[in-house]
């Protein structure tokens, strides 16, 4: 006779292995996990398109220390440079832009729409505090660079005590 003992076992392993993959997926992807908000267009293939499009969307960022900066590298394809608004508040690094769908006059009918369109604002948290107003951004290949000068910490200073 055969046992279900091993297929059970065997099953149960799979879908152990499967949950914890979803959970350190669903950990490393949850700061890159950004909103769109869509704004209403006039043209009924362009509003078509922009409720069926996701709101939802990744926006992955790296960010790497050296001696005397931050280099903050975030995957925004799909953008025109003029698009974005960058801004440093304290220790934190604020992305927004506008993701504009490309309008298309030709005929036809989507069965797929993964890329997510809309107003978005990306916030990252930086490591150190840095100097915003040296800070330096690029746009190539859909992944925006910015560079941030690390803030030099004050350095203590004796103060001399006067007699009198």
């Amino acid at each position: 006779m055969i046992t279900l003992e091993p297929l059970r076992h065997g099953l149960r392993q799979a879908l152990e292995s499967i949950a914890e993959g979803w959970h350190h997926l669903r950990e490393r992807a949850a700061r890159a996990l950004t909103y769109f908000t869509h704004r209403p267009t006039d043209e009924g293939a362009d509003r078509e398109r922009m409720a069926r499009s996701p709101r939802w969307g990744l926006l992955p960022a790296e960010i790497k220390e050296e001696k005397d900066r931050i280099v903050v590298r975030l995957e925004v394809p799909g953008m025109e440079p003029d698009r974005f608004d960058i801004q440093v508040l304290g220790d934190t690094l604020i992305v927004r832009g506008e993701k504009v769908a490309e309008r298309e006059r030709i005929g036809g009918r989507y069965y797929l729409l993964e890329r997510a369109y809309g107003a978005f604002e990306r916030v990252v948290p930086l490591p150190v505090r840095v100097k915003a107003s040296g800070a330096e951004a690029t746009y190539r290949r859909g992944v925006l660079t910015v560079v941030l000068p690390k803030e030099t910490p004050e350095t203590g200073r004796r103060i001399p005590i006067k007699v009198t």
